[in-house]
């Protein structure tokens, strides 16, 4: 077995972990994080517009692929949306609805992260 078959994948976090300042992320912009938790591995993404922050598991309600094959480009040219890159995809970044493609319908895992003064944290 090597070392990254010997994680598990995780599709939530505890709360109150301290993921950074909320410069981590870019406005208008989106941020992977991959964190260990135990024997597992979380995948996740950290879209930010001003001071609000969105969280969402890295994983497409169609096909369970994560979204981007680009590190940190999870969001349309415009960045009016999360898209995902594999079947194009269109999902609200508020909600994580999905818009338009394969899942209709559907929507993103939500992450519960949130902004506390200037640090983003699960919750």
């Amino acid at each position: 077995m090597t070392e990254e078959t010997a994680f598990r994948r995780l599709f939530s976090t505890p709360p109150g972990v301290r993921l950074g300042s909320v410069e981590l992320v870019a406005d208008g912009k989106a941020r992977n994080l991959v964190l260990e938790i135990g024997d597992g591995r979380f995948h996740g993404f950290i879209v930010r517009q001003g001071q609000a922050v969105f969280g969402y598991v890295d994983r497409c309600p169609h096909a369970g692929l994560p979204l981007a094959q680009k590190l940190d480009d999870y969001l349309t040219p415009d960045g009016g949306m999360i898209v995902c890159s594999w079947h194009g995809a269109l999902f609200k970044i508020d909600s994580g609805a999905c818009v338009g493609g394969p899942c209709a319908g559907q929507k993103l895992t939500p992450w519960p992260i949130e902004v506390i003064d200037g640090v983003i944290r699960t919750n």
